[in-house]
């Protein structure tokens, strides 16, 4: 760029068409709140300062800033809302000493990127007169601002939708409120402008026409389906289906298999790899990251979980907070709850739950258990039906199984307990003492056999109950 651009975005409106008690540019789509993908797109276009207007639900909207970008983004206060021109005017409060040219942006409007910023940018750049801005062709106008030019076809002004003429209406080229104005005229316009208007607030649309009277005003035509604004829940609904499908269709091209791009859902924090497979329906969500030659299969559900090399995950597993290591495999139906670890080629099956446990390189549970607050180690095999009873009522207790155990099927180990490398325990055994190593651990009740009692038995359940149907 060879001028300096920063940026205002206006994100200080309640929104009450969304029905929340949430801000409206906090919504989140694919992960990230509203106003978040407008303020990464200015950023990753190169703009180095950006001023967010807050106002209502000021104190959530600043702590999201503050923690989200680190410092790059500062906020202003509009303390009262009179409309798009006074967002401005508050925005402009943070740059007062910037001479050069102001991007202004709405933080409702999520299907923003870096690319159209940079076009705006670039028609700035070669531009004459004081202002540039976006306009957009829309089957259906109602409720945006038309732009009205004239007879040779260059913008004369915007008119709000509430205060244009039948003839005005019919006009299909609406504003998406993207503009680049020079710094010093921006604050002389907003200055001159006036609330005598059907809403009686400042529009800074009229900012638009003072530019048509001093040099003139650049506008690039851009598709309506990135321009796109959110009012209300079925708008949201309708950005977040077009923003999903932008991004698995990025994840295609840059090399992940993108099954069925139309079902599979990566929130805009996630990484996937090049040469990952994402099947149907799956949903990748938060800071996830998945690595190149990883197969996540239909319908898992993963949030905040790096998954190594060659993992493969099948399918309806449900992951959170946890890491699962390279060629290992979980599922189908398996469940990891936060802090849970999967090391290289260890296994776990249908049922499976993990909570807070380590499970060892090459160790398997392949059915049916539940392993939380577990240190497992290597090459170790728990059998179906196998419970860590880790709570006590009040508090959490560790269960250890060194390198070579093998756990029998319906066994219940009740921590804290350790067995030690190479013991086993015996199907159906309730551990509540420490096994030694190679040892064997067996608790279970003596079988007892009664011949020929089998008939007998049957006859007496049979009589009990005809008994119970004459009552």
């Amino acid at each position: 760029m060879s001028s300096e651009f920063a940026a205002v975005i206006l994100a200080a409106g309640q929104g009450t068409r969304m029905r929340s008690h949430l801000p409206k540019v906090l919504h989140p789509l694919i992960g990230l709140p509203m106003y978040a993908h407008v303020t990464r797109a200015v950023l990753e276009s190169g703009v180095q300062r950006a001023v967010l207007v807050v106002g209502h639900g000021r104190e959530a909207l600043e702590q999201d800033v503050a923690e989200r970008f680190d410092g790059r983004v500062t906020t202003a206060l509009q303390e009262r809302q009179l409309g798009t021109g006074d967002a401005a005017r508050a925005g402009l409060s943070g740059l007062t000493d910037f001479r050069d040219w102001v991007l202004i942006l709405c933080g409702d409007t999520p299907l923003v990127h870096a690319g159209l910023v940079r076009a705006l940018i670039s028609a700035a750049e070669s531009c004459t007169g004081p202002l540039a801005m976006l306009t957009s062709r829309v089957a259906d106008p109602t409720g945006y601002g038309r732009i009205v030019r004239d007879a040779e076809g260059r913008v004369q002004r915007i008119r709000e939708h509430k205060d244009a003429s039948p003839e005005e209406r019919a006009i299909d080229e609406v504003n998406p409120g993207v503009y680049a104005v020079r710094a010093p005229f921006l604050r002389d316009a907003l200055a001159r402008l006036s609330s005598d208007n059907a809403q009686g607030e400042f529009y800074l649309t009229d900012v638009v026409e003072q530019a048509a009277a001093h040099g003139g005003v650049t506008a690039v035509e851009w598709p309506f389906e990135d321009t796109q604004g959110v009012n209300d829940r079925a708008q949201l609904a309708e950005c977040e289906a077009a923003l999903r499908l932008r991004r698995a269709m990025q994840l295609a091209r840059s090399g992940v298999t993108v099954r069925d791009p139309r079902t599979v859902y990566v929130d805009a924090r996630a990484v996937v790899e090049p040469d990952a497979i994402l099947e149907a329906n799956v949903h990748i969500r938060g800071a996830s990251v998945i690595a190149s030659g990883a197969r996540i299969d239909t319908g898992c559900v993963l949030t905040d979980v790096r998954v190594a090399r060659g993992a493969y995950l099948k399918p309806y597993t449900v992951a959170t907070e946890s890491v699962i290591g390279e060629d290992a495999q979980a599922g189908p139906f398996s469940h990891l709850r936060p802090e849970s670890v999967m090391e290289a080629e260890s296994h776990i099956g249908n049922f499976v739950e993990m909570k807070k446990t380590r499970l060892g390189r090459g160790s398997k549970a392949n059915h049916l258990a539940y392993l939380g607050d577990g240190e497992i180690g290597s090459d170790v095999n728990v059998g179906a039906g196998t419970i860590f009873c880790n709570y006590d009522g009040v508090q959490k207790h560790q269960t250890v199984l060194e390198d070579g155990v093998f756990i029998g099927s319906d066994s219940q180990l009740v921590a804290p307990i350790r067995v030690g490398k190479g013991a086993y325990v015996g199907t159906g055994t309730t551990v509540t003492l420490d096994v030694p190593p190679d040892a064997l651990a067996v608790g279970r009740a003596r079988q007892s056999i009664k011949e020929n009692y089998a008939p007998r038995l049957r006859a007496k359940l049979k009589a009990q109950k005809e008994a119970a149907k004459k009552r």
